[in-house]
């Protein structure tokens, strides 16, 4: 007789969710309609969300240590959700390079660093994996970007969305989780004019999830769930509810200075909800939380979030001041530039916008800005 006892049947056990798109998309929002969530917000995006929060880790090992106190049941929390694992990455990159003393994950040679990179990040894996034991979700957030893929028995290559970490931690991430959900807008593309001088002109969008792969993302799901489907937690709440965590252990809190509101004339006064923040030693902390956006200032915080990542990427760049100011202005980044001149057939997509002709950055994208723009949104290629 056998010494392992054998289970058969469906186990409803905690879920573990890996959701990656592009900036804005509202990936944290999401995140935070899961079960009794708390995050751990790597990048400072759930700023603007009313959400139960750890402090922002400056360090792996202070990540590390967080998510052993949701383990340990001292931050009571059903969902423990690390957005995002870019930004976790860095933070892991930076205790690799720490150790070894190096500058720079490049600088230990023949791939040495990335490996060593590898092995560390799969111990917040296995850190999230004891959390799961506890009876908690766990979602794990990451943007996405756009890469070049070449399939082995194939010719050519195609651009595909890929989650923007490395590809040695990418890998990890996809075969750890039970869902890997790809979040996009789908953009409605109609012909415009007749003829020679049809057009192809985008018209709208809706934010989709894809839960199933194809040839231009990658995405998963053990759960029967259909290959598309509306961007709402609706659309997956079975399958969390299906693995749903026990109450956790509620934890003493920390004693906090109370301060009394300002009282606001009665026609100015307005609902508030109580937002919950981790303090040390486990507590929870309530503090009163703005109301929640409107969809105009939803719409200029992503705007402005844009304008940011994009002037950064420019000025890394090297794109000239003239033709960078420009970009800023109507939000179009380095590849919807350079993915634009390369249909006109001026420079291959690949050539850095610092390598254009001087004549031609001043004289034509300069110069004749107004009419790239508009060739730019007439294609289909919105930059926002």
């Amino acid at each position: 007789m056998s010494k392992y006892a054998i289970t058969a049947g469906i186990q409803n056990t905690p879920v573990k969710t890996v959701l990656y798109g592009p900036e804005g998309i509202g990936k944290s929002s999401f995140a935070a309609q899961f079960p009794q969530p708390v995050f751990i917000d790597t990048e400072g995006g759930t700023k603007r969300l009313n959400v139960a929060r750890l402090p922002a880790p400056t360090s792996w090992a202070m990540l590390l240590d967080e998510v052993e106190e949701v383990r340990k049941g001292n931050v009571p929390c059903k969902t423990l959700v690390i957005d995002t694992a870019d930004w976790a990455e860095r933070l892991c990159t930076e205790a690799v390079c720490a150790k070894a003393k190096v500058k720079g994950i490049e600088d230990f040679g023949y791939g040495k660093g990335y490996t060593y990179l590898k092995e560390e990040f799969s111990r917040l894996l296995d850190a999230l994996e004891e959390v799961l034991g506890t009876g908690r979700h766990v979602v794990v957030l990451a943007h996405a970007a756009i890469t070049k893929f070449e399939q082995p028995d194939a010719v050519g290559n195609y651009d595909r969305w890929t989650m923007k970490t490395s590809k040695q931690v990418a890998p990890l991430l996809r075969e750890w989780c039970d869902m890997l959900l790809f979040a996009n807008y789908k953009t409605i593309v109609e012909k415009s004019g007749s003829g020679q001088n049809a057009k192809n002109k985008a018209s709208g969008a809706r934010r989709v999830l894809y839960t199933a792969h194809h040839a231009c993302w990658d995405a998963k799901n053990r759960f029967g769930l259909p290959e598309e489907v509306p961007f709402e937690y609706a659309s997956i709440a079975a399958c969390i509810e299906a693995g749903s965590a026990p109450a956790a252990p509620a934890a003493t809190p920390v004693p906090a200075p109370v301060q009394q509101p300002v009282p606001a004339p009665a026609h100015a006064q307005q609902p508030v909800h109580a937002a919950a923040t981790w303090a040390p030693g486990g507590g929870v902390m309530v503090e009163d939380a703005a109301p929640a956006e409107s969809p105009q200032q939803q719409v200029e915080r992503q705007q402005y979030a844009a304008k940011e990542r994009i002037e950064k990427e420019l000025i890394a760049e090297q794109v000239p001041e003239k033709l960078r100011t420009l970009m800023l202005n109507d939000l179009v980044d380095s590849a919807t530039l350079r993915h634009a001149v390369f249909q006109r057939g001026c420079y291959p997509e690949n050539t850095p916008i610092s390598n254009y002709d001087p004549q031609f950055l001043a004289g034509s994208l300069v110069a004749s800005w107004d009419k790239w723009y508009r060739f730019i949104c007439e294609n289909g290629d919105i930059p926002f």
